[in-house]
């Protein structure tokens, strides 16, 4: 596959688990610094990685997650929260069992910052039961 592909697919990708609403986002706030390091995730981490067939979208998103609780990356964490619940159709349930298990592996403190960050975008979302 070469560069102009692995571009093409992988924007594909960014678009069908972050929305288009986000990327577009993206795209308009590209400027002469940060270009390159966008065309690059775009082809690596989008058009390498996400496009490879043995893990389901929804298994790579709950990686991700779990992965960003682990690192404390709340950004990325927030982000992917996010697109789960709006692009990827979880529920707050599933997310919260990932933050259930991460408790466990990643420790308390870093699943009780994840939880209160991914509460937040449940209510902003109003997907909150009583």
């Amino acid at each position: 596959m070469d560069d102009n592909q692995r571009r093409d697919d992988g924007m594909a990708q960014r678009r069908t688990v972050l929305g288009n609403e986000w990327v577009d986002k993206s795209i308009k706030n590209r400027n002469a610094f940060n270009t390159d390091f966008q065309d690059l995730i775009t082809r690596y981490a989008w058009g390498d990685i996400w496009t490879r067939p043995h893990f389901d979208h929804r298994t790579r998103r709950v990686l991700v997650i779990g992965t960003m609780v682990a690192l404390g990356q709340w950004d990325e964490f927030r982000l992917h929260v996010r697109a789960a619940l709006t692009e990827g159709g979880f529920t707050p349930d599933d997310i919260k069992e990932i933050l259930l298990q991460q408790a466990i592996y990643c420790g308390v403190p870093a699943a009780n910052h994840a939880v209160k960050e991914a509460n937040a975008i449940i209510a902003e979302l109003v997907l909150l039961k009583s």
